[in-house]
């Protein structure tokens, strides 16, 4: 590997020309829409919400395959996107963290004109697929429809315009014309590293990033289950990114195999796109015993057998009572990866109380909706307790493994949406555990190896910066999770997007790449 330092390389051009939008102006400010609409208001009420589904449960948990359907009815999509109501104020764009142009392809798609919607997501998202899969979708929360109907299916839309974008070729890589000599490093292949490395290089950037794990993709790889999403998604964007001229490193860990010194050193600029592993510590006694361990050294092992490689740590749930502790969707991948592995008994407990079946008073449209839904994980079976606070994991016959969880039923007061205060209601649950997965967040990048350059973290364990992005490091910039905390695949794409902004501005001392969250209007639920 050779690194050459460019840190005064003068560019040879200017840049290139943007690729990913037409306009120069933040997204989600834009008054006018580019291109006009025709107006279908009364389509809602001529076809009811039919999202592309999922494979039945008892046939998707015999397997590792995609849960969703493989296929979908192009006139079904059409009619979808007809439901569109064509608002004055499209809230859904709002609901969406970066700003996708949710009429304009609901529209295109109801006119047959598929091509253009894509390149209409594409305009926002480099990677449709990734949310159109996984993302759970705050644009539908707030769409329109939703205050009082069914909300338009946008999900199943924009993962239908790029999976024809896909099967009909029009997905192609896009080099950029003209280089500027400047050299970028990005830390971190997730969606957060990937978008800031296509947006830095299709601006004529050279970009090359580093991964510490042996495959590149981040948590879309070794995080989020095979069955969610389908790592040959993965590769294919992948490909496009080396053919469009960006470099890639793995097992290169900055810090260990790579000294962050020289990184620094040999670029004009650095992203940090670390991501937000460090796990929240469970603080009851039994967290050392065998059989105890994080999600995210669970997930990942079942990850790498999928694609046919050894798993270090051999954990399975072949055969166990297994408790899953989070009710979020980490958790959620758990369970069902559980259920794939043949565990005997699954419970999953959360330490909050049950969402309700209606929104509350205190959460109103166009917010993401507080109320309780099955996961997917949940529609194929075992135990889902709420207010269940864990007080121990119990060794009952002295083998050094959990035999056990200890816990108290709770009523919570909640003060600014925070627990305050609990009433004990059952202060001995008991559960059967032979295998306890800690899925109860995360707080932060699990590394900073710029944090003797003077990269600074805060209290709460990620990345500081400053409004463009930039640590207290001249040319060091961070992105995604490492920045805003553990959150949404679209979140950490809108993020390297941003940084990737930020960079080129900071380098050229102006920028042709759009906005899409660092607005003056930031999308709702921030």
């Amino acid at each position: 590997m050779t690194i050459r330092n460019t840190k005064h390389a003068i560019p040879q051009v200017r840049r290139s020309a943007p690729c990913t939008s037409p306009t120069s102006e933040p997204l989600l400010t834009d008054p006018v829409c580019p291109m006009p609409r025709e107006h279908h208001p009364d389509g809602y009420r001529k076809h009811p919400r039919r999202p592309i589904g999922k494979r039945s449960a008892p046939e998707r948990t015999a397997d590792f395959r995609e849960i969703w359907a493989p296929e979908w009815s192009p006139e079904a999509l059409q009619d979808q996107g007809e439901r569109c109501v064509d608002c004055g104020v499209p809230t859904c764009m709002s609901g969406c963290p970066i700003g996708n142009r949710i009429p304009e392809w609901n529209d295109l798609v109801h006119k047959e004109d598929w091509k253009e919607a894509l390149q209409q997501l594409h305009a926002t998202n480099n990677f449709p697929e990734f949310t159109g899969y996984t993302c759970p979708a705050p644009c539908e929360d707030a769409c329109v429809l939703a205050v009082n109907d069914d909300a338009v299916a946008i999900k199943s839309i924009e993962r239908a315009i790029v999976d024809k974008g896909w099967e009909e070729g029009w997905i192609q890589p896009e080099p950029p014309a003209e280089r500027t000599g400047f050299q970028v490093a990005v830390v971190g292949s997730g969606p957060a590293g990937l978008a800031a490395a296509q947006q830095l290089n299709r601006a004529g950037h050279r970009v090359t990033v580093y991964e510490r794990d042996d495959a590149l993709g981040g948590l879309m790889t070794y995080g989020i289950p095979d069955f969610k999403f389908a790592k040959r998604r993965v590769d294919q964007r992948i490909d496009q990114l080396r053919q469009e001229g960006i470099t890639f490193e793995t097992s290169t860990e900055v810090g260990a195999d790579l000294a962050a010194d020289r990184l620094h050193d040999a670029y004009d600029a650095t992203c940090l796109a670390l991501g937000a592993q460090k796990h929240r510590e469970l603080p009851v006694p039994g967290t050392g015993l065998d059989g105890v361990l994080p999600a995210m050294e669970f997930l990942p092992q079942e990850n790498r057998r999928q694609q046919g490689q050894a798993a270090p740590g051999g954990v399975t749930a072949t055969h166990k009572n297994v408790v899953v502790l989070g009710g979020g969707s980490t958790g959620a991948d758990c369970v069902a990866t559980a259920h794939r592995q043949g565990a005997k008994q699954v419970v999953q407990i959360g330490i909050n109380q049950k969402p309700p079946s209606e929104r509350p008073a205190d959460n109103p449209w166009p917010e993401t909706a507080q109320v309780y839904t099955k996961t997917y994980a949940q529609e194929e079976g075992g135990a889902q307790e709420f207010a269940v606070n864990t007080t121990e994991l119990a060794d009952l016959d002295g083998d050094g493994r959990v035999d056990e969880l200890r816990a108290e039923r709770v009523d919570w007061t909640y003060e600014n949406g925070s627990r305050a205060d609990k009433t004990v209601v059952d202060p001995d649950v008991r559960v059967p555990a032979d295998l306890v997965l800690v899925a109860i967040g995360f707080v932060g990048p699990e590394r900073n190896p710029f944090a003797h350059l003077g990269v600074r973290q805060t209290d709460d364990g990620t990345v500081a910066t400053d409004d463009r992005l930039m640590t207290d490091v001249d040319g060091v910039f961070a992105a995604g999770d490492a920045r805003m905390g553990a959150s949404l695949v679209v979140w950490a794409i809108g993020e390297g997007r941003d940084a990737a902004r930020q960079v080129d501005r900071y380098l050229t001392g102006d920028t042709e790449l759009p906005a899409s969250l660092q607005t003056a209007n930031p999308p709702l639920g921030r």
